[in-house]
């Protein structure tokens, strides 16, 4: 099983990409984590991307392509491999294709922009340990307060509304394209084209699940 999770940042996708792996047995790759990966393996992949990110350079699509397909030739990708926030761009994916890369699904979580802006924004973490709270979906036991040490609890410059707004044009402008791209490719003739699935994700993370899983198995 090889699946690309698309939607946009605060949609739900590592939630969902954690049980999707654990249910069909196979490694949830995200590019942060394998670019992370090949700098700490130095890799010569790895080296070239330490050199671009140090410079304060964006990673080429050529190197993260190159890591990526480095990535999926290990052992435990035999199985399948779940692609959280790759490909990006539309080269990106053709990049996949042109490396023979046969993906099975691609699953749109589709999220109101506003949805996301409130879900973000409310957010509130604990730094030393990583628990994440929300202001009024999941509010700690004490305003302000980590419910196990009662220390701070602060919010991320990244959940910020206008940093969220920010992100949310970006992947609006370069990422979402993506979506019409694999729909159209999954309504090819193509031997190898993708099943493509939407899914509504304003609901419980319970209820996406189901209906992924569902969707899936069909």
């Amino acid at each position: 099983m090889k699946i690309i999770l698309l939607g946009p940042p605060g949609a739900g996708k590592g939630t969902q990409a954690d049980i999707l792996c654990k249910k069909f047995g196979i490694p949830h790759i995200s590019t942060g984590n394998i670019l992370r990966d090949a700098i700490k393996s130095g890799t010569d992949l790895g080296v070239k991307a330490k050199k671009l990110m140090d410079q304060g350079i964006l990673v080429s699509d050529e190197v993260i392509v190159g890591v990526v397909i480095e990535r999926i030739k290990q052992k435990d990708c035999e199985s399948g491999f779940l692609f959280d926030g790759y490909p990006r761009t539309i080269p990106q994916a053709k990049a996949l294709e042109d490396n023979h890369v046969e993906i099975n699904v691609v699953i749109e979580i589709d999220v109101p922009d506003e949805v996301i802006i409130e879900r973000m924004s409310g957010r509130r973490v604990h730094l030393a340990s990583g628990r994440t709270y929300h202001i009024e979906f999941n509010p700690p036991k004490i305003e302000g307060k980590d419910d196990e040490t009662g220390e701070e609890l602060i919010q991320r410059d990244d959940d910020h509304p206008e940093t969220v707004r920010k992100r949310l044009d970006i992947y609006h402008k370069q990422t979402e394209p993506l979506i019409e791209y694999y729909k159209k490719y999954s309504e090819s003739e193509a031997d190898t084209k993708p099943v493509f699935i939407k899914i509504q994700g304003d609901q419980t993370i319970e209820r996406i699940n189901e209906n992924m899983a569902s969707m899936i198995s069909k």
